[in-house]
């Protein structure tokens, strides 16, 4: 069976973890590059060994190529993907999916109307220790879910970059790291039924969000929190913490592990995440899905949730509010004889 074919279109950071992860796959090939900017295309087409274009419409046009992976910045994402879904192309879309919820509905209606298959790329979902995790969880290992606990945080320099210009991205960190967290959370509790976020100081003077934090509960009111900032380090060795009743799961950058209630010795099941290897599985799970041979791990539906979620996150954000604790701090003073301020520095 001949490989299926794919465009790469945007050849940013992004297309250079798609170039090592296609080199890895079997079944599947870059058969072509698109990008704006004729020297950084021609420069990935080069290492990539493909045809380089500098617009859709010229790369359609010229070669053939059974799908597509957008890498593009997401305000591009709908006008991208529809141009290729309305010429026949399968589309994996990198998140978010869409900046709003009119943009994802399009893009689905289009995949829909042509018989292309569209879904959203979400690598953690395919990173094998957070799978392991799911199956523990689902089979009981911990008991009742509880409580997950996301954190991506990491200090990156954006005051440069795309990703804080809000007509380019859609958003700051919620929108970029947000996508990642929401689809992990719905990963392990399914539907998300509320949400609030509460941002942080801007320590980078951006027009955009830097640091949030958010909590969600799905229908079963349990809850899910993300902590998020391209602001700080927490130099965490874990990035997803799962509560059940009777025990605990820890997935982490280099290891993975859990532990019952009441055991002394943490059980290891994984050996932390790989990028490679959830890049690679995310490129087989499509092509198995173009060949029909097999189901969708992301599904269309997931990504226009995360979408909704992303959308009612920023909703919130400009609607939170904090309740002022009256009387707290006059009382501190008179039971102690020391501001709370003061109770801390010392």
């Amino acid at each position: 069976m001949r490989p299926v074919r794919f465009a790469i279109v945007g050849t940013g950071s992004i297309a250079l973890a798609y170039k090592a992860a296609f080199a890895a796959t079997e079944g599947a090939e870059i058969a072509a590059a698109c990008d704006v900017r004729a020297s950084a295309v021609q420069e990935y087409a080069a290492q990539a060994g493909c045809k380089a274009f500098t617009s859709v419409q010229s790369m359609l046009a010229n070669v053939q190529f059974d799908a597509a992976v957008v890498c593009t910045p997401p305000a591009s994402h709908e006008d991208v993907a529809c141009e290729l879904l309305r010429n026949g192309k399968h589309v994996l879309c990198e998140k978010p999916l869409a900046i709003d919820l009119r943009s994802a509905l399009h893009m689905l209606a289009t995949a829909a109307q042509y018989g292309t298959i569209l879904t959203m790329a979400s690598k953690f979902r395919y990173a094998a220790d957070v799978r392991r995790a799911r199956e523990l969880v689902l089979n009981g290992v911990i008991g009742d879910l509880v409580f997950v606990e996301n954190a991506f945080t990491s200090y990156v320099d954006m005051r440069r970059r795309w990703n804080s210009n809000a007509a380019v991205s859609g958003g700051g960190v919620l929108m970029d790291n947000g996508t990642h967290a929401v689809d992990i959370l719905r990963y392990f509790l399914g539907n998300l039924c509320d949400i609030q976020v509460v941002e942080g100081r801007r320590m980078q003077d951006l027009p955009v969000e830097d640091t949030v934090r958010l909590f969600v509960h799905n229908e079963k009111g349990v809850m899910g929190a993300a902590d998020l900032s391209w602001s700080i380090n927490k130099e965490l060795e874990t990035y997803l913490r799962v509560y059940g009743s009777a025990g605990t799961v820890l997935v982490g950058w280099k290891e993975s592990r859990f532990r019952r209630h009441g055991e002394p010795e943490w059980h290891t099941f994984g050996s932390g995440y790989d990028k490679l290897q959830a890049f690679r599985d995310q490129i087989e799970n499509f092509c198995g899905a173009i060949r029909g041979r097999s189901e969708l791990i992301v599904t269309p539906a997931d990504g226009l949730a995360s979408v909704r979620v992303i959308q009612a996150a920023y909703a919130a954000l400009a609607r939170a509010r904090w309740e002022r604790v009256e009387g707290e701090r006059e009382a501190i003073r008179g039971e102690t004889g020391f501001a709370g301020h003061e109770m801390v520095a010392s």
